[in-house]
């Protein structure tokens, strides 16, 4: 039995639930846009081994680029992927980072989707690995969940986009094309903060096939792992990427390296300047920017975006989300709504790492030269990549750290597409088609550079949009579904057939 045809079995039971659960507001019937379908769901069946195998080894085939590892073979790889899922152009777009991957692929139809992906994924340490080793691509049993893909990039993007570049290989081993002319964009740079994606898509060709798209998506595996509901994200939080560094050098005062503990008796130490720095950007409990004028342009929630947050918070559960993510209280022991409510509209200024003096095993007691703090910090609508960056700048010198260097290593600012856009009103109609039980969230609080697309001059539409489940990006035994044992859930060839269904509704 397929993944639709398990899904079919279980949704009969949750239509009359799922009906009092819809969305607000939300226009349009269920329907199936997709001609002869069971032809396709057996080339999928067919393809489903060949997909595994494509995904396990691009795992085996990391980009890291905050190592430097495999930049400019993984744009390689990236193409050869396009070329063989039927992209009849491709082309490797330098940029003084890393590449971005343009293809296209034009079969006449009246409507134009663009596709964003991304090649690269987060480092990883191996020892803290326990179900298998980051690059093996194991295939293996996971209780409560099935058949999993494990492997650094499983979920973040390589097994969403590999359902993707598996639904294209089975619409051309059924004898179709694909119902809309497809614009591919991929790149090597998103997981450290997109730096030169924008470079990419401002080149003349890529804009001009771009512009006309009716929107963009990133591939995603959305499906609650319980439920198999989704929550459709209207947009995602901006980011920026940056290095705090406080040291003797810049500082003037202190050692400008390392040297024998016994002298801060009588020597200031610039790990203690950067901690003093860091304890400014946030109020004592580290829970809310403290940077001069940060809260100045943040939009807060409207009453459509609480009402969607509302309707989230009752048809998820918060124990489950604590249970799978480690957590037993939230900021201020808010009730889960109101701690959704805070996630969606609140920007954050997080600490990622610390590195200063020795980290090794016993004590080495000297004081250290210099120390490094890695940020990130989430942007909310109506706040600004540029805005923020110049806020932070000031607000350190304000507050007496001129000498702590900055170094703004990447972002983007946040976006937003309308819920009645047609891309999002496609995703909704094929979760209709399916039985799933989909909401509608105002924004990730993750981060993807949705608004080189969103903001002028392009200004299309962009939704992230996938079934299926995985979970552990830029976490350890980082996983994929691919055969899913809760028949509410989709495995890989379920998430496969729901990106032919999307196809198929935007070219409705």
């Amino acid at each position: 039995m397929s993944d639709t045809e398990k899904l079919s079995t279980s949704r009969r039971g949750l239509m009359a639930g799922a009906a009092a659960l819809a969305p607000l507001a939300i226009t349009g019937e269920a329907h199936g846009a997709t001609p002869n379908r069971r032809a396709l769901q057996r080339a999928v069946d067919a393809g489903k081994e060949a997909s595994i195998a494509r995904l396990q080894d691009w795992i085996r085939n990391p980009t890291i680029c905050a190592e430097g590892l495999n930049i400019q073979e993984g744009a390689q790889y990236m193409e050869r992927l396009a070329r063989d899922a039927g992209f009849q152009t491709t082309e490797i777009v330098q940029t003084d980072g890393s590449p971005v991957v343009f293809a296209t692929w034009d079969v006449g139809a009246p409507k134009t989707l663009g596709v964003y992906f991304m090649y690269d994924v987060k480092q990883y340490d191996p020892a803290e690995w326990t179900t298998a080793p980051p690059l093996e691509a194991r295939l293996m049993d996971k209780q409560g969940f099935g058949r999993v893909v494990v492997g650094r990039g499983a979920v973040n993007q390589k097994g969403p986009e590999s359902a993707f570049l598996a639904a294209l290989h089975a619409l051309r081993a059924a004898g179709r094309q694909p119902p809309v002319n497809l614009v591919l964009v991929a790149e090597g740079e998103e997981e450290v903060g997109s730096p030169h994606f924008h470079q990419a898509i401002a080149k003349p060709n890529v804009n001009a096939a771009l512009s006309r798209a009716q929107g963009v998506f990133i591939p995603s595996a959305s499906q609650d792992p319980s439920t198999g509901n989704v929550t459709l994200t209207l947009g995602a939080k901006g980011v920026i990427e940056c290095e705090l560094t406080a040291s003797g050098e810049s500082w003037g005062r202190g050692p400008v390296r390392d040297i024998h503990s016994s002298t801060k008796a009588m020597l200031d130490s610039p790990v203690w300047r950067l901690v003093f720095a860091l304890q400014t950007l946030v109020s004592p409990d580290g829970n809310t920017p403290a940077i001069e004028g940060w809260f100045e342009n943040v939009r807060p929630l409207t009453d459509r975006e609480r009402a969607l947050i509302a309707r989230q918070a009752r048809n998820t559960s918060e124990a489950d989300w604590k249970r799978r993510n480690g957590v037993q209280h939230f900021i201020d022991d808010l009730p889960w709504q109101q701690a959704l409510e805070r996630l969606a509209s609140q920007p954050t200024v997080n600490i990622e790492g610390l590195v200063a003096g020795y980290t090794g095993p016993g004590g080495k007691t000297i004081l250290p030269g210099r120390g490094t703090a890695k940020l990130d910090l989430r942007l909310v609508p109506n706040q600004t990549r540029a805005e923020a960056e110049r806020k932070l700048r000031a607000h350190l010198d304000a507050k007496g750290f001129p000498d702590v260097q900055v170094n703004f290593t990447g972002g983007y600012d946040p976006t937003q597409t309308d819920e009645n856009s047609r891309i999002v009103q496609a995703e909704l109609a094929v979760c209709r088609s399916l039985g799933i039980d989909a909401g509608l969230n105002p924004r990730s609080a993750g981060s993807w550079p949705g608004s080189v697309f969103t903001a002028a001059p392009l200004s299309l539409p962009a939704a992230q949009f996938g079934l299926g489940h995985g979970s552990g990006a830029h976490a350890p035994d980082e996983y994929f579904v691919v055969d899913s044992t809760n028949p509410r859930v989709l495995g890989l060839t379920g998430a496969t057939m729901a990106y032919i269904d999307f196809l198929y509704e935007m070219a409705r």
